[in-house]
């Protein structure tokens, strides 16, 4: 593994806990770089024994966050290490035993078109709860909306080949939005991911991590905020003129009427959303099958809610955005694994 080298993004670390885990690394890696993210100055003396011992140290002069320490070791790496096969991005607070990188290491040189994930257990007791809830909610948010499942979303444990650390440079994002925008990206370029179980190690219920849960979480989850707004603002959308329609038609099928012009209306809106800013790939092509789902879904919606309101004669609009809200999941979920997905091989 002499072309495989180990980043360590690092901020204010316990120097006790990363000396020992980079005398223990030194054991197996030849090549081994620390980016000193912008840490006190009372650390200055610890980073310099690490470069007297062989250690590259990157040092940013003040803090710049997580994704940038990354993107700015793949562009020193790539600048000046023309052999090197990958590497392995680890945490500095103990998380992760050379046994675990090990492994990451070996699969990041059989696998090199593939990203590597060292995954943990969260169903293990040592996991702190901030930890496992948060894991939860990405892992679904991953699932529903970008159409990956993922095990652990948050692992800072990550095997990349050269191409790919290249390829990951152009991502957006400069704290741990980065390593999200990373997991998001391939999706959208069709990059297969493979699953590593790690050890799932936490010291002092991971009172090292430097991660922020208001400020970070926020950073994160907004990279999901167009998916979301782009699928639930046309679900508002319908509702409103289906509402709006069905108190000016006075006919005896008013509810499937209702149904058909709201959503005629609200598809074009829809489309013209998913296909530019979602998923980017707006033809001709995209537009017959979309509309081939709207068509089905539009009476499936009319004819449930119609059987739902004679059958319990409730709030007809209630009962509606019950019934459409499940479509719209099931439409979401279409949209992005049928209609807009590109084919790489075409």
């Amino acid at each position: 593994m002499n072309n495989i080298f180990v980043v360590i993004p690092t901020l204010d670390p316990d120097e006790e806990i990363m000396d020992n885990f980079i005398k223990d690394l030194q054991k197996k890696f030849k090549h081994i770089l620390v980016v000193n993210d912008g840490s006190k100055k009372e650390h200055d003396n610890f980073f310099q024994s690490l470069e007297k011992d062989g250690i590259i140290v990157f040092n940013h002069y003040k803090n710049l966050g997580k994704g940038r320490a990354l993107k700015n070791a793949f562009n020193y790496l790539l600048n000046n290490y023309a052999n090197i096969e990958g590497i392995v991005t680890c945490d500095c607070d103990g998380q992760h035993s050379v046994k675990d990188i090990e492994k990451i290491a070996h699969e990041v040189i059989k696998n090199k078109d593939k990203l590597i994930l060292g995954v943990r257990n969260f169903s293990k007791e040592n996991v702190p709860p901030k930890s496992k809830f948060g894991n939860v909610i990405t892992r679904n948010i991953f699932k529903i909306f970008i159409g990956l499942n993922i095990t652990d979303t948050q692992t800072g444990l990550r095997g990349l080949s050269k191409d790919l650390m290249s390829d990951f440079m152009d991502l957006q994002g400069e704290r741990y939005e980065y390593e999200t925008n990373m997991l998001i990206a391939t999706k959208d370029e069709d990059i297969p991911l493979k699953e590593i179980e790690i050890e799932t190690i936490y010291l002092n219920s991971n009172a090292n991590s430097h991660f922020n849960p208001l400020l970070d979480s926020f950073m994160i989850y907004r990279l999901f905020t167009k998916y979301f707004l782009a699928s639930f603002s046309s679900f508002l959308l319908d509702i409103i003129l289906f509402g709006s329609i069905l108190g000016i038609l006075k006919i005896n099928s008013r509810i499937l009427a209702a149904t058909i012009l709201a959503r005629l209306i609200s598809s074009i809106y829809n489309y013209i959303i998913n296909a530019n800013l979602v998923f980017k790939n707006m033809n001709i092509k995209t537009l017959g099958k979309y509309y081939l789902l709207v068509i089905i879904q539009m009476f499936i919606s009319g004819c449930f809610v119609t059987y739902i309101y004679n059958l319990l004669k409730g709030n007809v609009i209630f009962i509606k955005i019950m019934v459409d809200f499940v479509l719209w999941i099931i439409n979401l979920i279409i949209q992005r694994e049928i209609i807009f997905k590109e084919n790489p091989h075409a």
